[in-house]
């Protein structure tokens, strides 16, 4: 099991370090989403026993998260202006391939209950809505007491969405200016330049407060409400396709958003590619008899 966790936590940190498809959703397509949500939620109100069972969960699940986030990290600052069409083209490829794969997984939960289906026209408008409104940019986040608040404020939503399967924290960190600037940071910290580290330490204290404050809300959702939050996160996902196509717009340097002269089929191709090798290791687990929440 611990093997089994590291590779989890490994695969949600490809997901969370990129705009396009959250940890969540690879929980969530990996068949241990619940189990994530619960283990949370039990470390901080729990009694002793199911905190002790969740912090050697998710201590399992945070190894193989950091190992993938700083290996992300480390190529992800180098590449992503740069090559900012490629990127996203692998974006649109992992939400687009990953939408009929949560359909699938919650089958017997959509079956029947059309009537919210609104709740898709609520999430697509929603991102739409935040996509077109982005009021930082890559050069000066998190400079200054205003520049920081507001970091800390993007850490609040960018776990937030990351524990949820549909929009990316990622995605809100590029529709807020601040994903390139806190990869950036990170990165620097990584190499021992510690003149990025108040932005990291602020950034984490906002993930850490985004944590306590979202996780029993969205346990208690995903229980009572479960149609409705699943259709609610397809909408996400869809509208998150908008925030990809407007993220060159978010640069330092901003550039054109995305348009088909810009857009990479291969990258995009790849993208699907690994979507479902993340579902094909989802069977083999479950054809060894590893259950979604053993």
């Amino acid at each position: 099991m611990l093997l089994i966790n590291l590779v989890r936590g490994f695969c949600m940190a490809l997901a969370d370090s990129v705009p396009g498809v959250s940890g969540g959703t690879v929980a969530f397509l990996l068949g241990f989403y619940d189990r994530f949500i619960s283990s949370l939620d039990d470390l901080i109100r729990g009694p002793w026993e199911k905190r002790f069972r969740a912090f050697r969960f998710l201590v399992q699940l945070g190894v193989g998260w950091a190992v993938g986030m700083g290996l992300a990290i480390l190529v992800l600052a180098e590449v992503f202006e740069t090559h900012i069409y490629a990127i996203s083209s692998l974006f649109i490829g992992f939400i687009l391939f990953a939408i009929p794969l949560v359909v699938a997984e919650e089958r017997e939960t959509l079956r029947g209950r059309w009537k919210w289906f609104f709740y898709v026209l609520i999430g697509v408008v929603f991102v739409a809505a935040v996509s077109s409104f982005s009021p930082a940019t890559g050069g000066g986040a998190g400079q200054g007491a205003a520049g920081l608040l507001y970091v800390y404020l993007g850490g609040i939503v960018a776990i937030s969405a990351m524990v949820l399967p549909g929009i990316s924290g990622s995605t809100l960190l590029l529709i807020m200016g601040l994903y390139v600037p806190v990869i950036t940071a990170v990165r620097a910290v990584m190499g021992f330049d510690f003149s990025a580290l108040p932005m990291v330490v602020v950034f984490a204290l906002g993930v850490i407060s985004g944590v306590a404050l979202i996780i029993r809300l969205l346990r208690y959702l995903m229980e009572a409400y479960r149609p409705q939050m699943i259709f609610l996160i397809i909408g996400l996902m869809l509208g998150s396709l908008y925030s990809v196509v407007l993220g060159p717009t978010t640069l330092e340097v901003p550039r054109e958003a995305m348009t088909l002269e810009t857009f990479r089929p291969l990258f995009f191709l790849l993208g699907g590619a690994v979507i479902f090798g993340m579902q094909s290791m989802k069977v083999f687990l479950t054809r060894r008899g590893i259950q979604k929440d053993e």
